[in-house]
């Protein structure tokens, strides 16, 4: 969200929601967003969007690039990479151009890969 006065958006900020914080509605962003509260709604991110350790959403997530460290239930879209830490646990769908999946992390659900032509698409 762009307020009066300010002079541009910057890409490289980051908002964030800490573990003391509970959010219940959907959340917009075309900055980077850090979760390691609780969220139940859905996400759009047009940047980098990380899940910490502690995090927790439970909704439908749609961002450039996604690193998930804490758990997910909801349908991902990822427009680029998304991480599925160690000790991370997805419950729900996702499609993504780059799939990364460590070892010990927990996925329930179907994949699926975009190539370069739907990404641009969208």
């Amino acid at each position: 969200m762009k307020f009066k006065g300010s002079q541009s958006s910057n890409n490289d900020e980051v908002s964030i929601i800490s573990s003391t914080m509970q959010i219940q509605g959907n959340i917009l962003t075309k900055g980077n967003l850090r979760i390691d509260g609780k969220v139940k709604g859905d996400i759009k991110a047009d940047g980098v969007m990380t899940i910490g350790p502690q995090g927790y959403v439970e909704g439908n997530i749609d961002a450039a690039n996604i690193t998930i460290g804490g758990k997910i239930l909801g349908t991902i879209i990822c427009r680029e990479k998304l991480v599925l830490e160690d000790k991370s646990q997805l419950k729900g769908d996702l499609t993504a151009k780059i799939l990364i999946v460590e070892e010990g992390a927990l996925f329930t659900g179907r994949s699926a890969m975009m190539n370069s032509q739907e990404t641009k698409a969208e």
